[in-house]
């Protein structure tokens, strides 16, 4: 086993979500009269919390959120997870072949994350290894929780690749000291994706799961 530390987002990366979570966030926020298309929320919140996202509406649109507006969107994003969910194409044979150590470090609840990835059949390959942005103070594109994650995994940050498909997740990984690849293969990421990738600091770009085994191989 390689004794480096490669640290996975999850939505996005391991499963191709994004789309299908934003697509669910616009239809919640309509049934409240706020309207905003899923292309805008992707384009504005991708990697960021719920939390985070809903106190940014407030604010641009001068509201106030009922009290168990994030409850209720986990709660819609899990159904539609439950029918629609599928793993990034060829997740798992790099995981079944990477020699590295890995873990899961991302801004959805720790909830959210079990369900993903129990529902797409990928908990195994992590164990108890998956990290949530609830569990420190401030979430991406703050270091916090990369830096939280190899504390735990007992790695230093300079021996830690950060996989990331946004732009507050790399910033994160280049701020603890880590280096970042970009990973461009989701539904979600359009052509200008690897471009915004690299000016926050992505050290490689990866469009899918063979061209991340290849860089992984090299690490």
């Amino acid at each position: 086993m390689h004794s480096g530390l490669v640290i996975f987002d999850c939505d996005g990366v391991l499963i191709d979500s994004e789309a299908i979570a934003c697509r669910a966030d616009a239809a919640c926020l309509a049934e409240l009269g706020i309207t905003i298309t899923a292309e805008e929320i992707m384009q504005r919140y991708l990697g960021i919390s719920a939390a985070a996202m809903c106190s940014d509406i407030e604010q641009r649109y001068g509201i106030v959120l009922p009290p168990d507006f994030v409850a209720v969107l986990h709660k819609r994003v899990a159904a539609v997870f439950d029918t629609e969910l599928t793993t990034m194409a060829g997740v798992e044979h790099l995981l079944q072949t990477m020699q590295h150590r890995r873990c899961v470090a991302s801004s959805s609840a720790p909830e959210r994350l079990r369900h993903s990835l129990s529902v797409t059949g990928l908990l195994g390959y992590f164990g108890p290894h998956i990290f949530s942005a609830t569990q420190v103070a401030r979430g991406k594109p703050a270091p916090d929780l990369f830096l939280f994650a190899a504390d735990v995994m007992q790695v230093p940050p300079a021996s830690c690749i950060v996989i990331e498909d946004s732009v507050p997740g790399v910033q994160a990984a280049v701020a603890a000291g880590m280096r970042a690849i970009g990973f461009t293969g989701g539904e979600h990421c359009l052509s200008s994706h690897a471009e915004r990738l690299r000016a926050a600091g992505g050290s490689a770009i990866a469009a899918d799961m063979a061209s991340l085994s290849a860089l992984l191989s090299k690490a």
